[in-house]
């Protein structure tokens, strides 16, 4: 039984679904923190796959090259820069104001009569730099304000907004997901992008656009008076001078445009050439990043009155919260590692080679079901990168081609958004929407966004 399990192709399949099965576990019956959960199962499939302690986890006079400390190490090193330089620039944006410029120059462009376009349309530029809760946190006042003026239901005003938020979170770096994948991968992030670019845009319109204009005269929910009054007092209390709109919009575009000059550069450049070093050096994504933020830093802080110490206490308060996130993502790298190691990526691929199945509509179901059974979008990101990562080795495909299977992956992370997920309960809080109501739009937006962005990245997969 031991030597079937750990040797045969069905023995190390049912290991990986019994590893599947027990990360749910863990992470929906016991409330286990996801980090600790993908560290423990990680731990029980080396062992019961046969691996030696000294590959595992090394031994007392020497841990280095193991499974757990190349399985963090490995993506840790790729993806904890990128992640905390995009959270500092969007959060230097959200405090000086950026998103109420956006958002209210495209309200006065669009009218009231697009008031819901103008919403989505910030939602999109927006997401790019900001998580999406902050994005809501930010943008939620203008929602209700819009939506009062026009005398409408918030649902009409508020599911573009969603839309776009959600989108740029899900397949655009730098959000923690895509960058974790095309870490695990080895994807460059100049592709994810004209990926994100490609599948985001058709999945907002369809989903942020059109659903949301036909759910948003069936399902009339009034903006509540104390949101307003909420909204009121929380534009009372900007005192700070507003940026223009061309520097917000510049500083967001700074880094996608040295991200992506790295990566045409490198296609279009001699070898060896000075140019060539340029851009390889500015489309560095820490290094674009970095330039984005010190200039964030300057533009929008310093020069706009804010002091070095409420720039450091702004950095030290954003930066927070993706100490979780980062521990997340690097027991998922080592999730991965253990099951290269065992030899189920040979197993897998040997498996869909024989079931005609491609690997970007496996990756897309893993994700879809870690989705739905645990609501973390970032768990099933990298869970089920880390399960793909040894079949996607083994078949040698372009950079193109994975970045489509890591658009699939992010594209099955939102899908079916229900009350596991804390994304629903804040567009409930923020917005009055009472569960059914909740789940008539929210949920159904996310699996719109969700099915158009797969079936985008699909077809994509077929030409490229």
């Amino acid at each position: 039984m031991i030597d079937w399990l750990q040797h045969s192709t069905g023995g190390l399949l049912t290991l990986s679904g019994l590893a599947i099965a027990l990360l749910l576990v863990l992470i929906i019956r016991l409330k286990v923190e996801p980090f600790i959960a993908l560290l423990v199962v990680g731990l029980t499939v080396a062992l019961a796959a046969g691996l030696p302690v000294e590959q595992i986890v090394g031994s007392a006079q020497k841990a280095s090259g193991t499974l757990l400390e190349n399985g963090f190490g490995g993506i840790l090193g790729h993806v904890a820069a990128i992640i905390g330089l995009g959270t500092l620039l969007g959060s230097i944006l959200e405090a000086s104001g950026g998103a109420e410029v956006l958002t209210r120059t495209l309200l006065r462009a669009f009218g009231e009569k697009r008031a819901p376009l103008a919403m989505g349309l910030a939602g999109l530029v927006f997401g790019v730099p900001v998580f999406f809760d902050i994005g809501i946190f930010v943008l939620a006042p203008l929602v209700y304000a819009a939506a009062k003026r026009g005398g409408r239901s918030i649902v009409l005003y508020a599911l573009p907004l969603l839309a776009g938020l959600s989108v740029m979170h899900a397949f655009m770096p730098p959000h923690p997901g895509p960058v974790a994948a095309a870490g695990l991968l080895h994807v460059s992030l100049g592709w994810i992008i004209i990926m994100a670019l490609a599948v985001a845009v058709p999945a907002w319109f369809l989903g942020g656009v059109l659903f949301s204009a036909w759910v948003g005269k069936k399902v009339v929910v009034p903006v509540p008076e104390e949101m307003l009054a909420a909204a009121e007092k929380l534009r009372g209390d900007q005192s700070r001078p507003e940026p223009p709109l061309s520097l917000v919009l510049g500083i967001i575009a700074v880094p996608l445009v040295l991200i992506l000059s790295g990566t045409f550069g490198s296609i279009l450049l001699p070898k060896g050439s000075a140019a060539l070093g340029v851009f390889a050096f500015l489309g560095t994504p820490a290094v674009a990043l970095t330039i984005a933020v010190l200039l964030a830093f300057w533009l929008l802080g310093y020069r706009r009155g804010m002091t070095r110490e409420q720039v450091t206490e702004l950095s030290a308060a954003s930066l927070r919260p993706v100490a979780m996130i980062l521990l997340v993502v690097g027991a998922g790298g080592f999730f991965g590692a253990v099951l290269s190691a065992t030899g189920v990526g040979k197993a897998l691929s040997t498996s869909l080679a024989d079931l005609g199945l491609p690997v970007i509509a496996l990756s897309y179901v893993i994700s879809c079901a870690l989705r739905i059974a645990q609501g973390s979008a970032t768990v099933a990101i990298v869970t089920t990168t880390g399960i793909v990562a040894p079949v996607v080795g083994e078949l040698g495909y372009s950079q193109p081609q994975l970045a489509l299977v890591v658009m699939a992956i992010a594209a099955g992370s939102i899908i079916a958004s229900h009350v596991n997920d804390g994304g629903f309960w804040i567009v409930s809080r923020y917005f009055g929407l009472s569960v059914k109501e909740t789940l008539q739009t929210w949920t159904v937006l996310e699996t719109i966004l969700s099915v158009v962005g797969f079936a985008v990245a699909a077809l994509l997969s077929l030409v490229v």
